[in-house]
Order: structure tokens, then sequence, then C-alpha cells
């Protein structure tokens, strides 16, 4: 459970959400594909804006999509 910000009005709101999900589909050849997806949730850190956390969020799934296909191609022989 994330934790809640108090507004100064008197009420709390959940810290914004940001969702990234990436994808990549490898042709293995004969009619054949290998998929990888992977996705990250996580929320808007102190100090950073929206914008600067949907970076990270995205260069982080984006980093871990290239190293699990990398993984998956020497494994392939590809």
């Amino acid at each position: 459970m994330t934790e809640l910000q108090e507004v100064k009005v008197g009420y709390t709101v959940p810290p914004t959400i940001i969702k990234v999900e990436l994808g990549y589909t490898l042709n293995t050849g004969n009619f054949e594909n290998l998929r990888i997806s992977i996705g990250v949730e996580d929320h808007v850190r102190e100090g950073e804006t929206t914008a600067t956390a949907t970076e990270r969020v995205y260069q982080f799934v984006e980093n871990k999509v290239n190293q699990k296909l990398q993984e998956e191609k020497r494994v392939l022989g590809k």
C-alpha cells in the first residue's frame, strides 16, 4: 500500500502512479515467435515530476526488455 500525501485543505490524495509496459516479438524462424513483455508500476517520488518519473520508469523497462532480448538471442544462437 502506498503512502498518502496530505493536502492543505484537509483531505488526502494518493500519489500519482506511473505504468509502463513494453514488449518485443522476436521471429525465431519456421513460423515461430518469442514474445518478451515487461511492465512496471511505480509512483512519483518526492522531488520528481510526473514527466521525470515516467522517463525513469520507461528507461528501466526499456533496459530490462533489451537485456532479456539479448539473453534470449544468445540462447537461440541468433
